[in-house]
């Protein structure tokens, strides 16, 4: 039977963002974990807890709207979830692991920051002032997160850039070494 009504959308949608989230309550920690810089980790630690206040406060409106806070998979959560971890298993420094990361973490930022923008205008439409204000704290939150990884990649892509053009300035020489032995032989 379609669905035919802005209320049925809302709720999809809620559930779409409930499993987004649930899904990046089990992968902040991981995040972390190969986050080598000491603020991004605390960073991503912050944001867990955020996290598990985002996965309340949806409940309290499935709750409200006397819904099942459960039932549908987020494919585009699980898509950039298992994005973020193939990033995490490459062979990077360092400080080009932690800018990847903080490129991956983004993506997931902005992600959400549309789901909860869409709910959110849904939940005006319907009348749904409690929701709103819930809402709206969320997508707050994860507007403040993008932020503050915008901070940190200023800071951790400076570190990542120096690290590489160290790299640059030693393989020269060892190239220069090298192409004179031969032209020596």
């Amino acid at each position: 039977m379609p669905k035919d009504s802005l209320r049925e959308l809302y709720i999809d949608e809620l559930r779409d963002l409930y499993n987004a989230e649930t899904q990046l309550v089990k992968a902040l920690p991981k995040m972390a974990k190969a986050s080598a810089n000491d603020q991004l980790r605390e960073a991503f630690e912050e944001h867990l807890r955020e996290t598990s206040e985002h996965v309340s406060r949806l409940e309290q409106i499935f709750e409200q709207l006397g819904e099942k806070a459960s039932g549908k998979k987020c494919l585009g959560m699980e898509g950039l979830v298992k994005e973020g971890a193939k990033t995490m298993k490459e062979d990077y420094s360092d400080e080009l692991k932690d800018a990847a990361i903080i490129g991956a973490a983004q993506r997931v930022e902005h992600y959400e920051m549309a789901g909860y923008g869409t709910v959110r205008a849904f939940a005006e439409l319907l009348g749904e002032n409690e929701h709103v204000s819930l809402l709206e704290q969320t997508l707050g939150e994860e507007k403040q997160a993008d932020l503050r990884l915008t901070e940190l990649a200023q800071e951790i892509n400076q570190q990542a850039s120096q690290a590489e053009g160290e790299e640059r300035t030693k393989a020269p020489q060892a190239g220069r070494g090298s192409s004179k032995s031969k032209k020596a032989a």
